[in-house]
């Protein structure tokens, strides 16, 4: 295989790995909402969908390690705790969402089914995938990708050359926080920490001579050659999205819109083979999902075949009690465990990313115990905390913005470099002058 053609095989499995079916349903409303800011918000959105997880590959391509490693600095036992919370909140939130998903644009329109209904077959199926294992997924999601792709950038050119950019006000008072925030919902840095070291394995696999260098300027280069992809089709949805603010109901939900603006674009026969798309795509998160917690779980009690089949049952049964709920619940529902996670996830990420000499374990644990302090009051405003820390959070920059704890983070970590780890920025200095 020639170098460049390398180079796109790579960069497609990176995309592929961040372009959930499920990502699709929150661009469009996100410029339904924004109208002439819609920039604005696809910039936030961008920032938290694309370049963080992307930085979250260029990390894992840095550690050559698992999940586990990501946080293995600020302690074992935290190290732990953080990958159980995170392989909690993902059965228990985006793999459920996939079969709303799944319901309200590929079932509900052709059959008019229950959700219950919907995502009790549809987990049973998962259940049998997951202890079933097989190849069709993978060969599935290698062609429903380049499917949904075209029939997206189908949709978003049509709607820019055919409408007016006749563009209406914003619903947002800080439309790019908030593409940022909307961002979070995509799970996506989640997903770079989670299965990103799957990546790079499978890399290392098919590049076993060459140097730790090459594999890692490779890896650099299909990264920002995916998170060009997915900022073309997240912005393009998102232009698209605003120029339809005219023609739906403003409280129209996230898959209704999408829905819409693909039968107004494309028709009712392309617009239902996408549904059945984005249903199937759906579908091989959902497996991917459970099979990864299963995974997770039997590997910690000394690969019991037992807990990954007890792991399997409790994902699959409560993706059946939360995928009852329609999108909107689910993605409202999830904003607490996100505004908590999501912080350290993406200080975590920032730190593997950058050189040793400024990351050891001391700054490691300063660093991410002050983000998770920081991170306490926007969690439980997410809860309906609001009034006993309103006052707490007007002394704490940036907290309008739900991002209180980028400065003390940032702080922290400058002063733990200077105080805790002095010789990084001497040395440093030192390299300059000679």
């Amino acid at each position: 295989m020639t170098p460049k053609k390398q180079l796109f095989v790579v960069a497609f499995a990176l995309f592929s790995l961040f372009f959930g079916a499920g990502n699709l349903i929150l661009p469009p409303q996100l410029g339904f909402r924004s109208g002439e800011f819609w920039w604005s918000v696809a910039l936030g959105f961008c920032l938290s969908a694309v370049l963080i997880p992307i930085l979250g590959i260029l990390a894992h391509a840095r550690l050559q390690g698992t999940m586990y490693d990501f946080a293995k600095k600020v302690s074992p036992t935290f190290s732990l705790f953080y990958c159980y919370l995170v392989y909690v909140i993902s059965i228990g939130l985006p793999s459920p969402r996939t079969a709303s998903v799944t319901h309200e644009m590929g079932v509900s329109p052709l059959f008019g089914s229950s959700p219950l209904l919907t995502s009790a077959v549809y987990f049973t199926l998962v259940f049998l995938f997951v202890m079933n294992r097989s190849k069709i997924l993978d060969i599935i999601g290698k062609l429903m990708t380049p499917a949904i792709i075209l029939i997206l950038f189908c949709i978003i050119g049509i709607a820019v050359f055919s409408m007016d950019f006749d563009l209406g006000g914003s619903e947002f008072h800080h439309p790019f926080s908030h593409g940022i925030l909307e961002g979070y919902q995509t799970f996506d840095a989640i997903g770079s920490v989670v299965v990103g070291g799957v990546i790079i394995i499978s890399i290392n696999l098919k590049n076993a001579k060459a140097d730790y260098a090459v594999k890692r300027t490779l890896i650099a280069k299909a990264g920002w050659l995916a998170g060009l992809g997915l900022f073309l089709i997240y912005t393009g949805l998102i232009l698209t999205g605003s120029l339809m603010q005219g023609e739906f109901l403003p409280d129209i939900g996230r898959t209704a819109l999408l829905s819409g603006i693909g039968l107004k674009t494309m028709g009712n026969t392309a617009n239902l083979f996408l549904g059945v798309l984005v249903s199937l795509a759906c579908f091989t998160t959902a497996v991917g999902i459970v099979a990864g917690t299963a995974d997770f779980v039997k590997g910690r009690f000394n690969d019991s075949q037992k807990a990954y089949t007890i792991t399997a049952v409790l994902g699959c049964a409560l993706g059946v009690l939360m995928g009852r709920f329609n999108v909107d619940y689910i993605i409202a529902v999830a904003i607490p465990a996100l505004m908590f996670i999501y912080p350290i996830t993406i200080v975590l990420i920032f730190l593997n990313v950058l050189p040793e000499k400024w990351v050891s374990k001391k700054v490691f644990r300063s660093t991410v115990t002050m983000t998770i302090l920081f991170s306490i009051p926007d969690f439980l405003s997410s809860l309906g905390f609001i009034a006993p820390l309103q006052s707490v959070k007007n002394w704490i920059p940036l907290s309008g913005f739900h991002m209180g704890w980028v400065l003390p983070a940032l702080i922290t970590f400058v002063g733990a470099n200077v105080i805790l780890n002095p010789f990084s920025f001497s040395d440093n200095n030192k390299s300059h002058k000679q």
